[in-house]
């Protein structure tokens, strides 16, 4: 035993570790976005504290909300539990690298009667021992297990993050579409309501028989069609609402969000965003992490070509009589070193070790993937902001001539020089450019929303 004791304290200074050191694969990052100048690339940030990004709309009710998600919903609850799971076993990982102290007691009566005898023999046994047992991490297998499990763990962390962030950024497109639908519904019934106005003239009239048959149709159409199209909006409505109360943990019958305006503020997207915001994203981290799990999962494999060391040590006390079992006499112990390894298994180890190699790389080609789906995330939200922005501003022209329009054709029918269906026909065409208008301000707003979440949580300057 005593040759064996320089060679393992010699091993346990070296420190040596199998498998290769993590180092993170390079990704080809362009200078600057084709839809926005000012990009650079930059590492990770996704630990940076992005604060509550949805403060930027400004908006009491959409915060409110929003601050539930973290506390009430399920995946959020669901995946944060999947992350304590993740700390706890890296913890397990961890007390694998020191000593273990057991102890075991026990008390034992047997008897024997030998067949034909009335003899009968009884005795008893009573024992109380302390064993130490360690492994010396040799060759790095529980320190490369050790870091695949924190990585792991990391990896769980940013998939929470990314959860929440999805959740969150899910809650506002939502909040921000139910709001617009609000205002069409509103926008309906101020058409209905203007609609019965011209209805019950017309029917005055028609009754009087100054007005066709034909005007009253269409008089009646254009009421009934106004009010078919508010009861279509009611009902998105309500999923929207169903939507929401889900992602705050609750029941759709527990919750309702009363019609109200929109009072948010748009933010202004800045001209030039730094390349820092990107890599705060969750689901990139998570990428990497995955990474440095799998390349220490090859060190891990590796490890099965050497051989494991147990160093063990127990003492105790055995004694047939329990008043004398801490005698002298009694007492027992044993030490030793195990050496324990494979010498042939047909190719499994190094089948192992392929497979966390290909893990590796399989690893590498996902992280590289989701840098590449972020650019482009990103990219099409902002041309996609960019176009909007002109396209409303077309709209809003057009929507202003076309209540022009309407404005001029009403007055034009009140002093008799036209007929209804001419203030049918404007009517509908002003009516159509405001719903437009307000469904490119919903795309906007859903937008706004997606750039932010795209980002990784924001365009404001990181906070400590």
């Amino acid at each position: 035993m005593k040759p064996l004791v320089p060679l393992v304290i010699t091993l346990l200074l070296s420190g040596c570790s199998v498998g290769p050191d993590y180092q993170r694969p390079a990704v080809s990052m362009p200078l600057h976005y084709k839809e926005a100048r000012g990009w650079q690339p930059a590492t990770p940030l996704d630990q940076q504290s992005k604060g509550e990004w949805w403060s930027v709309y400004h908006d009491a009710t959409l915060s409110s909300l929003l601050s539930q998600v973290m506390i009430s919903n399920q995946n959020v609850a669901d995946y944060a539990a999947k992350y304590r799971q993740a700390q706890a076993l890296a913890s397990e990982s961890r007390a694998a690298l020191f000593p273990s102290l057991d102890y075991d007691g026990s008390v034992t009566r047997s008897g024997s009667h030998a067949t034909g005898s009335n003899v009968r023999t009884t005795s008893s046994s009573h024992q109380a021992e302390l064993s130490a047992s360690w492994e010396p991490d040799l060759w790095g297998k529980l320190r490369r297990t050790l870091e695949e499990n924190r990585a792991s763990a990391a990896a769980s962390a940013a998939e929470l993050a990314n959860i929440t962030l999805s959740a969150q950024s899910e809650l506002a497109q939502d909040y921000f579409q139910l709001r617009i639908m609000d205002q069409k519904i509103a926008l309906y019934q101020q058409s209905v309501d203007a609609y019965q106005g011209y209805l019950n003239v017309i029917t005055r009239q028609y009754q009087a028989g100054t007005a066709s048959r034909a005007t009253l149709a269409q008089a009646q159409l254009q009421r009934e069609s106004a009010s078919a199209s508010a009861q279509d909006y009611q009902w998105q409505r309500a999923q929207l609402e169903h939507a929401i109360a889900l992602l705050i943990g609750k029941a759709p019958a527990d919750f309702s969000l009363a019609a109200a305006p929109l009072t948010a503020t748009l933010p202004v997207v800045p001209a030039a965003l730094p390349g820092q915001l990107l890599q705060r994203r969750p689901d990139i981290a998570y990428a990497e992490r995955n990474m440095a799990a799998a390349n220490a999962a090859i060190g891990v494999a590796e490890a099965g070509y050497y051989p494991d060391l147990t160093l063990s040590a127990s003492g105790g006390v055995s004694s047939s009589l329990l008043h004398s079992l801490f005698s002298l006499p009694n007492r027992v112990w044993s030490l030793g070193p195990e050496l324990s390894g494979t010498l042939l298994d047909a190719g499994a180890t190094a089948a192992q070790v392929d497979q966390a190699r290909a893990g590796w790389d399989a690893s590498v080609a996902s992280y590289r993937q989701t840098v590449l789906a972020a650019m482009q995330e990103v990219e099409d939200q902002l041309v996609e902001l960019n176009s909007l922005q002109g396209e409303i501003a077309t709209q809003q022209r057009a929507t202003a001539a076309a209540q022009t329009s309407a404005q001029v054709t009403r007055m034009q029918y009140e002093a008799g020089m036209i007929t209804y269906l001419d203030v049918a026909t404007t009517e509908n065409s002003s009516l159509s450019a405001q719903q437009s208008l307000l469904t490119l301000q919903s795309s906007q707003w859903v937008s706004s929303v997606a750039l932010i979440a795209a980002l990784g949580g924001g365009w404001q300057a990181a906070r400590t």
